[in-house]
């Protein structure tokens, strides 16, 4: 059975874990990973390093680059179902913290589903104080939780508490996908298995 690529967004706040999970993720079902993060204009990241939170008016461009480079590497450029093998999933590290800011992903990229990746202001605090090289400072944390729309239940969203280590975290997304009714994420058991 030939599927549609499956487009998932890992999202959270700045410290939720968004590029490690997304990673492990790719690298345990051998599929493929993309960061948001590297398609930010340069502005935007200076902008974020002087400490300053980004408007709409900077996010719209990034997120139409971020889907259009998630449809290329999928195979295609039209918004159809791209050409990587059957089965193949994109897992994508964006904050994607509000709605609309979904709803530009969702209209780009179809079938998508969105991780959130959910925890304490205080646990991500604690992670953000420990990171090195990255251009958003901790400063920004209560922005981001201020922006914050976690998904309805009509998002087509799994979950997950990022309490726990990164390992739990990252088998806990892949069983909820793997439990998908719709069978879209069979590969994820064929891919992991003896991982």
């Amino acid at each position: 059975m030939n599927r549609q690529t499956q487009y998932v967004v890992v999202m959270g706040v700045s410290g939720s874990g968004k590029t490690e999970v997304a990673r492990r993720l790719a690298s345990m079902t051998d599929t493929m990973y993309l960061d948001a993060d590297d398609h930010h204009p340069s502005t935007n990241v200076e902008h974020m390093r002087r400490g300053l939170p980004l408007n709409d008016d900077m996010r719209w461009p990034w997120l139409d680059a971020v889907a259009a480079a998630a449809r290329t590497q999928a195979g295609s450029t039209d918004g159809e179902a791209g050409s990587a093998k059957s089965g193949q999933a994109i897992f994508i590290a964006c904050s994607a913290l509000k709605r609309r800011y979904r709803d530009v992903l969702r209209r780009h990229l179809d079938p998508i589903t969105f991780v959130f990746l959910d925890g304490t202001r205080e646990v991500i605090q604690t992670r953000l104080e420990r990171r090195v090289g990255h251009f958003m400072p901790s400063a920004l944390l209560d922005s981001q939780f201020t922006a914050l729309e976690p998904p309805g239940p009509d998002e087509n969203c799994v979950t997950v508490f990022i309490d726990a280590p990164l390992e739990t975290v990252v088998a806990t997304v892949l069983d909820r996908l793997a439990e998908r009714e719709d069978g879209s994420f069979s590969f994820v058991k064929e891919n992991t298995a003896g991982k």
